[in-house]
């Protein structure tokens, strides 16, 4: 692709323009979003994605637009797995339905930050070399298994940087509407908003960590990392009002997830031994014996694992309660 740099300045203005747009138009007031609010943002930002990436397609080529429907995906994925910690986080700390949108767009907008700053750096990692591919893939399998075995164990409201505030800043223990901080006695003092925000921008940092490798194992673009991770943001915060409910039964999103984040391990691996020039493996010359997985191939795979993910954990949970009202009775 082609990217020139007024397109990538109109690019990175029209998304600052929408979350611009989001705060004032929707979050500036505390209020707790209708159900029918939140289906209608959902379906719009959904179907801008969706436009975007068959424009993408039409005037780059299918090739591109496999890619960025690829990373669309995976990266919604990820983020529906963030909501999920995002409301751990938020029960924890007990925040108020009606300054939760606030924690939920402080929270968006840190994560398209340190998503940014990740795209920065991995597109110089790759430029730097082909031996990035097989860290990127080697990084993969590490995050695919903690991903699998590891999801849920640690208190994201406890970490090591929650509690390192604690002990550096006063903190109230209740909220005054949603106000980071408040004047008490003469003293400044934190509120439990602010420590939420803490911990959803820590969660943020380990959800780029994760995010950026998985979707440069679809694409090489940098234009096309950013805009999927853009769109798969955008409507987030909406997304989390109309499936709030539905997080919770979504049992089985986290080994989905780790079985996209292998696949895209392997394939990057795959792929980096096919344009080898590491000195040390195969003599610097590439292994063209080695599979290169086209993209449509890419998008199918993921597309089904997040179906066959999400119809798992209805049907477990569904037969779960069955079995809790047959207890009862």
């Amino acid at each position: 692709m082609n990217i020139t740099p007024l397109v990538w300045g109109i690019t990175i203005l029209v998304t600052i323009a929408f979350f611009v747009y989001e705060f004032f138009a929707h979050v500036r007031k505390p209020h707790e979003p209708t159900i029918a609010e939140s289906a209608r943002w959902s379906v719009f930002y959904i179907s801008l994605a969706l436009l975007f990436g068959v424009g993408i397609g039409m005037v780059s080529g299918w090739t591109y637009g496999g890619e960025y429907f690829a990373g669309y995906l995976t990266e919604k994925a990820l983020s529906i797995d963030n909501l999920f910690v995002f409301l751990i986080v938020m029960t924890g700390f007990a925040v108020p339905k009606m300054y939760q949108q606030k924690v939920l767009m402080i929270g968006i907008v840190i994560a398209l930050i340190m998503r940014g700053a990740f795209i920065a750096l991995g597109a110089a990692l790759i430029e730097s070399g082909a031996w990035v591919f097989y860290l990127f893939g080697a990084l993969l399998l590490v995050l695919a298994y903690r991903q699998a075995f590891s999801h849920g164990e640690s208190d994201p409201t406890d970490n090591r940087f929650v509690r390192l505030v604690k002990r550096i800043l006063p903190v109230t223990d209740e909220y005054h509407d949603d106000r980071l901080t408040v004047k008490k006695d003469g003293k400044r003092w934190v509120t439990p908003m602010l420590l939420t925000i803490v911990a959803i921008g820590f969660i943020d940092l380990v959800f780029a960590f994760d995010s950026i490798p998985a979707i440069y194992g679809l694409t090489e673009e940098a234009y096309i990392v950013f805009t999927a991770n853009a769109f798969a943001l955008m409507g987030l915060r909406q997304l989390y009002f109309l499936i709030g409910g539905l997080l919770e039964r979504l049992v089985y999103l986290a080994q989905g997830l780790a079985v996209i984040l292998a696949f895209i391990g392997v394939k990057l691996v795959f792929h980096a031994m096919h344009v080898n020039e590491v000195p040390f493996i195969n003599g610097g010359q590439p292994m063209l014996w080695a599979p290169e997985i086209p993209i449509w191939f890419s998008l199918l795979f993921i597309g089904l694992t997040i179906a066959v993910a999400t119809a798992a954990s209805l049907l477990k949970t569904r037969a779960d309660a069955r079995r809790s009202v047959d207890a009862v009775r």
